[in-house]
């Protein structure tokens, strides 16, 4: 059936959760029960307010996610259908919404609702022996729900591409095309999502929730719209002292960097 493994490490000002899809037996294909399963914990986490990075893997080294389950696809009528769409939808939203960054582990496949879960991501790292596809045609059904953000991601015309052709592209087309930010060998997988991981952990917690919620808004309002809300959220970050904090310690760090005797602008 499969599992959700969370693992929280300790981070500067919080921790990190490390999430992983483990239906390794079927590439890690998304059943119910696992779906289920996987929203509960999104909900958990959400509830976390010293949380500050989730990293997503799938089990084993042959897949992400491979998909939704082909077997309960084959078994579904129009009305368990919408059921079972909404259900995967609620997974891929679950982490798109959660209130810090999601960093995407791709390792071997990311199919259907397995890259549909990587491009609800906030960044995607993957290894130079991941492939990616959008296979639902051929199997008699349209890409749907989070599928929505892949022209955004690497536009109209290749979005295009994958979904009328599910055909498969690989790593390196990946990195060329925008879908993945990373790629390296797979025994350096690890070192390159965690590059990402320290670079976030050196945010600020609080800019970082608002920094998350202000991509995910510039996703779905107009250009003015969005430039509005960030003149919220830069107010809003004022409501703690993490500003100036930060501010304070990266002004006395750029002031002993200074050269003795150096009276420039201070």
């Amino acid at each position: 059936m499969g599992v959700v493994v969370v693992r929280e490490e300790r981070a500067e000002g919080g921790h990190l959760a490390r999430v992983t899809i483990d239906n390794a037996a079927k590439l890690n294909t998304l059943n119910r029960a696992l779906m289920v399963e996987i929203v509960e914990t999104v909900q958990e986490l959400e509830a976390d307010a010293a949380l500050r990075l989730v990293i997503l893997g799938g089990a084993g080294e042959r897949a992400f996610v491979g998909g939704a389950d082909i077997e309960e696809l084959a078994g579904l009528d129009e009305d368990s259908a919408r059921e079972f769409i909404t259900l995967v939808h609620r997974c891929c939203d679950g982490f798109r919404r959660l209130a810090v960054p999601v960093i995407a582990r791709i390792d071997g496949y990311a199919l259907g609702a397995g890259l549909e879960l990587a491009a609800a991501c906030d960044l995607r790292v993957a290894s130079e022996r991941a492939q990616f596809a959008m296979p639902e045609v051929r199997v008699g059904i349209p890409s749907v729900i989070e599928a929505a953000l892949l022209p955004q991601l690497i536009g109209h015309g290749r979005a295009g591409r994958l979904l009328l052709t599910g055909e498969t592209i690989g790593a390196a087309e990946a990195l060329q095309w925008g879908l993945v930010d990373a790629v390296a060998p797979p025994a350096g997988l690890d070192a390159a999502v965690e590059r990402f991981a320290v670079a976030i952990l050196a945010g600020g917690p609080h800019a970082m929730r608002l920094q998350k919620a202000l991509i995910r808004d510039w996703q779905d309002l107009s250009t003015s719209a969005g430039i509005a809300r960030g003149i919220d959220a830069f107010a809003e970050a004022y409501r703690t002292d993490e500003p100036r904090r930060m501010a304070t310690a990266r002004l006395a760090e750029m002031r002993s960097r200074r050269p003795q005797g150096d009276t420039g602008p201070r």
